[in-house]
C-alpha cells in the first residue's frame, strides 16, 4: 500500500488551499494560467462572449487570485447588463478597490493583447474548468487522507464525507448540454416503435399486477415512485411481491435496499410467498414430506431470479448513490427498491433538522433515478392523521415529515386495507376481506385512480384478484371494482373536493385479467 508523504503525515491539519499542497507534495497543481489570460482577454473583446462561458466557469475556476477577481468583476457587469470591455472592467475594479491588486490597468490591457478573438473561448473555458476539478479532487483527497489518520473519526462519517465531497464536485461542475430536438425526436420514435412490438404493450418494467401496469405502462425510467401507507398495511410485502414478479417472471435485475429488516428476514418472506407455506412453518422448519417437495421445487424460481438485497442500516443517500452505480455497472439493475425512505440519512452534515434532511433525501433519490436512468421505488410512512379520519383512507397531505416527498415524486401510491380497521364491507355491502385498495394519488405522466388486489396476510403476498372476486353472478364487473382509473389529472392531488365526494369513482375503468403472479 502506498504511504502518504512524510511531510504530509506530520501535518496536524489538512490542506485547505491548493497552494498548501505545494508544500506537502512539492508539485505544481493542475493549472492553465495562459489559457485563463486568453479567456479573460476574449471576454473583454467580444460583447456576447460571457454568455458562452457563464455555465462553464465561476470565479473559483481560475487558479490565479488576480484572475478570480477580474472574472468576478466581469460577471457582476454581465448581471447588471452593462457592457464588458477593457475600460468598463478597469473602472469596475477601480471602484471595488481591487485594480492595483490585479496588476493595474497595464495588466488588464495586456490580457486583451493575448488573444485576437473569442472564436475558441468555449474550448479554452473547458480547459480551465477541467483543471479546477482536478485541483478540487486533490484537495478532497488531502482532506480524506487527513481524516483517515484520525482515530476519533467514525468510519461511517468518514465514508459520508468522502462520498458527499465527491458528489458536490460532480454535481457542481459536470453539467448536461442542451440538445436539439431532431435527434431527440428520432430517439422517441425508436422507443415508440420498440414498445409497439412488445406483446404486453408496456414501455417500462412490469410490476406483475395487471391493473397497475395498465395505469403506468410499467415502471418508467428516471421516475421516482413513492409507495406510502400506515404500519401493517403491507408495504414491504407489496414491493417484495413486485420484486419477485419483476426478477423471476420478467427477468429484470432488481435491487432491494432494506433499512428496516435483515436480508434473511426478507428472504424468508419471499420463500413463504413463493412456496405458499405459512411463515410459521418456514421459521420452524417443521414441514411434511410433501411440503418439503413443494419447498424444493418452487425455491428454484427464486434461486434463478436476478434479485439483489442490501440490508445496510442507516444508509446515507451518498452511499446509496455509490451502491446504485455499482449495481448498474455490475448487474445492469433495471429497478431499485428502498424500504424505507425515512430510515435513510443525509450524512453527518445534514443532521438536526429532520424535515430538511428528508427533503434532501427525496430530492437526491429523484436525481439518482435520472442519473442512472432507472425507476426508483421508495416506501414511505404516513403520519397519524389517517387514523382520525373517517374511513381511514390516506391522502397526499399525510406523507410524513416532508411535503418535498410529494413534490419530488413522479408517482405517489397508497396502500389501504379497510379490513385492518374492522371495516368488513363497503357501502354496497360487498366483502372487503382479503382486499387491499391501491390508490394512485399522483401520477405526473398519466392517470390517477384506484384498483384492488388480493392480500394474503399469512403469506405476506399480494396478487391480482381472481374472476370470482371481480364479477357478480350476472357477469358484470363487481360494483366495488368498477371504479378503477380516473381520466388523466397530471399533478392533481387525490384529496381534491371532487374526488373526496366520489364524483370520479363512477367512471368506468379497464377490465381485469384472470391471471395471478403466482
Amino acid at each position: 500500500m502506498a504511504e502518504a508523504p512524510k511531510n504530509f503525515r506530520n501535518k496536524t491539519k489538512p490542506a485547505t488551499t491548493i497552494e498548501q499542497l505545494n508544500t506537502y507534495y512539492g508539485k505544481v497543481p493542475p493549472q492553465a494560467t495562459e489559457v485563463e489570460e486568453a479567456v479573460l482577454g476574449a471576454l473583454m473583446l467580444e460583447k456576447d462572449a460571457f454568455h458562452t462561458v457563464q455555465a462553464i466557469l465561476k470565479p473559483e475556476s481560475f487558479y490565479k487570485e488576480e484572475h478570480k477577481k477580474i472574472f468576478t468583476a466581469i460577471r457582476e457587469l454581465a448581471a447588471k447588463e452593462k457592457p464588458i470591455d477593457l475600460l468598463v472592467v478597469t473602472q469596475a475594479l477601480r471602484n471595488k478597490g481591487e485594480l492595483e491588486e490585479v496588476g493595474g490597468p497595464l495588466y488588464i490591457t495586456q490580457l486583451t493583447s493575448k488573444v485576437a478573438s473569442a472564436a475558441h473561448i468555449e474550448f479554452h473555458a473547458r480547459i480551465i474548468a477541467q483543471k479546477y476539478i482536478q485541483r478540487e479532487l486533490i484537495l478532497i483527497s488531502s482532506e480524506i487522507q487527513s481524516r483517515s489518520y484520525e482515530d476519533t473519526m467514525e468510519l461511517n462519517d468518514l465514508i459520508d464525507f468522502a462520498e458527499s465531497s465527491l458528489f458536490r464536485v460532480t454535481e457542481g461542475n459536470i453539467t448536461k448540454e442542451s440538445q436539439p430536438i431532431k435527434p431527440l425526436l428520432h430517439k422517441a420514435v425508436e422507443q415508440i416503435e420498440h414498445n409497439s412490438k412488445k406483446p404486453d404493450g408496456l414501455s417500462g418494467v412490469p410490476s406483475g399486477f395487471t391493473k397497475l401496469d395498465q395505469i403506468t405502462s410499467g415502471w418508467q425510467k428516471t421516475d421516482l415512485i413513492i409507495i406510502a401507507a400506515r404500519p401493517a398495511m403491507g408495504k414491504t410485502a407489496f414491493v417484495l411481491t413486485m420484486a419477485r414478479n419483476m426478477a423471476a417472471i420478467h427477468k429484470v435485475p432488481v435491487a432491494v435496499f432494506s433499512l428496516e429488516m435483515s436480508s434473511l428476514q426478507l428472504v424468508n418472506r419471499l420463500i413463504s410467498a413463493e412456496t405458499e407455506l405459512g411463515s410459521d412453518k418456514i421459521k420452524s422448519g417443521r414441514l411434511e414430506n410433501w411440503e418439503w417437495e413443494v419447498f424444493n421445487r418452487k425455491l428454484k424460481t427464486l434461486e434463478e431470479a436476478p434479485l439483489y438485497i442490501d440490508d445496510t442500516p442507516a444508509l446515507s443517500i451518498f452511499e446509496f448513490r455509490a451502491k446504485c452505480r455499482r449495481l448498474k455497472m455490475q448487474y445492469n439493475v433495471g429497478i431499485v427498491v428502498v424500504d424505507y425512505l425515512q430510515l435513510m440519512t443525509a450524512g453527518s452534515d445534514m443532521r438536526g433538522n429532520r424535515e430538511q434532511e428528508v427533503s434532501m433525501i427525496s430530492r437526491n433519490l429523484k436525481a439518482i433515478a435520472k442519473e442512472i436512468d432507472i425507476p426508483i421505488i421508495a416506501l414511505s410512512q404516513l403520519n397519524r392523521s389517517v387514523e382520525s379520519r373517517d374511513g381511514k383512507r390516506p391522502q397526499l397531505s399525510d406523507l410524513r415529515e416532508s411535503g418535498a416527498i410529494e413534490q419530488d415524486a413522479d408517482m405517489v401510491m397508497f396502500i389501504h386495507r379497510p379490513e385492518y380497521y374492522g371495516i368488513q364491507q363497503d357501502q354496497d355491502g360487498n366483502s372487503l376481506k382479503g382486499i387491499a385498495e391501491i390508490i394512485v394519488a399522483k401520477h405526473r405522466n398519466g392517470a390517477v385512480g384506484e384498483f384492488h388486489l388480493a392480500f394474503k396476510s399469512q403469506l405476506a403476498r399480494f396478487s391480482n384478484l381472481d374472476p370470482s372476486q371481480e364479477e357478480n353472478p350476472v357477469g358484470d364487473l363487481h360494483p366495488t371494482h368498477n371504479r378503477n382509473v380516473y381520466h388523466s389529472k397530471m399533478n392533481t392531488e387525490y384529496s381534491t373536493p371532487e374526488v373526496e365526494k366520489g364524483n370520479d369513482f363512477d367512471k368506468p375503468g379497464f377490465g381485469y385479467a384472470d391471471i395471478t403472479p403466482f
